[in-house]
């Protein structure tokens, strides 16, 4: 895993109110942490939880017209900035472009979503062809993952 490669902790979604607050759909347990944003180019003066979502100010964005402006900008910090990981545990950013293998060593595809629907994470694999399939993130589906590459279950490569 490359510690300078940028991970998206939350992406601006929207403007709030008059004031240049914006509205974020947030990726992480605590945002509020994280004080710089985007190599420096945003920093966050406050967060707070709102009816619709996360609101965050932002001391370069000083009015509404300037926080719709940055509807679809991700806050990014450097993966290295991101606390340490206990075993088992990983990043999403760190699955996401994992090339995919079977147990059986044949080339499976790419990783190309992770998403979660209240089980657990589950994890889409996009095969050469184009055709995707899902697995569950779990030692009995993916025995094996590092940063070079994810190892399913041959049972599971369908």
């Amino acid at each position: 895993m490359r510690a300078d490669r940028p991970v998206a902790l939350a992406v601006i979604i929207g403007a709030h109110g008059v004031t240049g607050e914006v509205r974020l759909k947030v990726f992480t347990d605590d945002l509020g942490r994280y004080k710089s944003f985007n190599q420096g180019r945003l920093t966050l003066k406050s967060v707070r939880h709102g009816s619709n979502g996360a609101i965050a100010r932002i001391t370069e964005v000083t009015d509404r017209n300037a926080a719709e402006a940055m509807r679809g900008t991700e806050l990014t910090v450097p993966r290295a900035d991101l606390p340490a990981l206990g075993e088992g545990e990983y990043y999403h950013a760190d699955l996401l472009g994992l090339p995919a293998i079977s147990t059986d060593g044949e080339p499976l595809g790419q990783v190309v979503a992770i998403d979660n629907f209240g089980a657990g994470d589950v994890i889409e694999i996009e095969r050469p062809d184009k055709k995707r399939f899902m697995v569950p993130m779990n030692i009995n589906a993916v025995p094996e993952w590092d940063d070079a590459r994810m190892v399913v279950d041959a049972d599971y490569a369908v």
